[in-house]
């Protein structure tokens, strides 16, 4: 993909749908072709190792990489062409005024404790989602949820205190757990294709093939996801076959070793992970819009994203990427212009510019973000002060204090702008007419309507700055040869491992 903005964001979107298309099919063919092993192992490299098992209790992306779809499922799956498809739901009505919804459950299926699925573990699941003691970032989205009701083993009657036109969407992210368990940090009972077999903290996790598994069995026997803190450590091992696919390429630089190479596969998708500054926009400076303006058009990002994935990679103007309905191109809003940042900050009272904190994880690319922002603002007299922290003091420190005054983040979720209608999240961004727009949106009768009105707010918040949005990453995953049937484009960052295939 072009980085240069006068390539139209929609031209390369669709050329890495349509390379993945192609990539898929050759890999269907080849894989019609060619016998494979119905035990193999296949070997996950990647980056995320989750914090916990648990995806109410601040696991991480990891967690969503290895578990959703494989191990735990939900109502609704949302698949890796972005579309909504029934699950653990066999059917759903809705009444009139769209305030009820009735599911009807999946004949069959069983957790892996031997347990069968009942309704009962449905509300169970959807209530350790809204519960106050929550982490779940989706649990805004189920707010208006006033009751479920189990008729019957086989019936859910969820009742809303307003339309929620997106429930099922939400609901994909409601994984079910069976109502027996109580501590899944470490545990699991779920209903997916696979169950844990083994998690080595710090170093790898298995999932073995569930043969009580209510569908398709899998095409593998086994998945083992190994972690590494090092990208390069990741790449050496992809070459010398210790895993079989890396799920997101971290640096353009390692390209070179597997593009054009005959023992490797290399494929580009569609991302919706967003590489942001975020403000805390409830403190000085940066409750300022001017401020917030001026920053924006002091980074370079194009050169930016250059320099961290050389031709790969999206430029963007707000948090929505071109994969969600509601998305605008807002690349113009705040463009590069040091000299027009100069004169928002003295407008806004800081004519010699400030001096602020960022935190900045400790994982790549941020801290190279981090400099390169430091060198940029410096031109604009402002001093940033980088303070380097781990995963977990993001979380603690940053997410749930809200004890900063910036810092960079990786935002991986599919339609998300939900998180800036709500002023608490820990960005503090809160501007009525967003929050408004953002509740109307979900109320709305037609997904037209909705649409409409979050295109809207997407461009009120690029107008506001509320976060400094630096480039879309591109989503690359590379595979040894003869390994086929894994996801492209990795939206929320889930990896279904159940259509992976090794060639014999």
């Amino acid at each position: 993909m072009s980085t240069f903005p006068s390539r139209s964001v929609a031209v390369r979107l669709g050329r890495a749908l349509l390379t993945a298309a192609l990539l898929a099919s050759v890999s269907a063919g080849a894989a019609m072709a060619q016998s494979y092993d119905k035990d193999a192992t296949i070997r996950i490299g990647s980056l995320y190792e989750p914090q916990n098992l648990d995806n109410t209790a601040g696991a991480g992306q990891g967690i969503n990489e290895a578990f959703n779809g494989n191990v735990y499922e939900a109502l609704f799956q949302l698949t890796d062409t972005g579309s909504v498809e029934p699950v653990l739901a066999a059917d759903y009505k809705v009444s009139d005024d769209g305030l009820t919804y009735t599911f009807t459950l999946r004949d069959g299926v069983t957790f892996h404790s031997g347990e069968p699925l009942t309704a009962a573990d449905v509300k169970y699941s959807i209530e350790r989602v809204t519960a106050e003691t929550s982490k779940s970032s989706r649990k805004k989205s189920l707010s208006t949820i006033t009751g479920i009701e189990t008729p019957d083993d086989k019936t859910v009657v969820i009742t809303l205190s307003s339309r929620s036109i997106s429930l099922p969407y939400n609901l994909s992210y409601v994984w079910i757990v069976n109502d027996a368990a109580t501590d899944i940090t470490g545990t699991e009972d779920g209903t997916g294709p696979y169950k844990l077999a083994e998690w080595r903290r710090g170093s790898a996790l298995s999932l073995s093939r569930f043969d009580g598994y209510w569908g398709d069995a899998p095409t593998n026997g086994e998945v083992l996801f190994q972690y590494f803190t090092d990208a390069t450590a990741l790449n050496n091992a992809l070459l010398t076959n210790a895993v079989d696919i890396i799920t997101s390429v971290q640096s353009p630089d390692s390209l070179a070793q597997f593009a054009g190479n005959p023992a490797f596969t290399v494929t580009e998708g569609a991302s919706t992970t967003k590489e942001l500054l975020a403000y805390n926009d409830r403190v000085a400076p940066f409750d300022n819009v001017k401020v917030r303006k001026a920053l924006a058009r002091a980074v370079d990002k194009a050169k930016l994203l250059n320099s961290i994935w050389g031709d790969y990679g999206t430029l963007i103007g707000s948090f929505v990427p071109p994969t969600d309905p509601w998305y605008v191109d807002l690349t113009g809003v705040d463009a590069y212009d040091v000299e027009s940042a100069k004169a928002l900050l003295a407008e806004a009272g800081y004519p010699d510019g400030f001096e602020f904190t960022l935190d900045t994880p400790d994982y790549d690319p941020h801290p190279i973000v981090a400099q390169f922002l430091q060198s940029e603002y410096s031109k604009i007299g402002v001093k940033v002060n980088i303070n380097v922290i781990t995963a977990n003091e993001w979380y603690t420190k940053i997410y749930q204090a809200h004890d900063f005054q910036a810092t960079l983040q990786e935002h991986v979720n599919h339609r998300d702008i939900v998180f800036y209608g709500n002023p608490d999240f820990y960005w503090g961004y809160n501007n009525p007419d967003v929050v408004k727009l953002i509740a109307d949106s979900e109320a709305a009768a037609t997904v037209d309507d909705q649409t409409a009105k979050l295109k809207e707010a997407n461009t009120i918040i690029a107008e506001d700055a509320a976060s400094n949005w630096l480039y879309l990453y591109p989503q690359i995953v590379v595979s040894a040869a003869n390994v086929t049937g894994y996801p492209v484009n990795g939206l929320n960052a889930q990896f279904f491992a159940y259509d992976i295939e090794k060639a014999n």
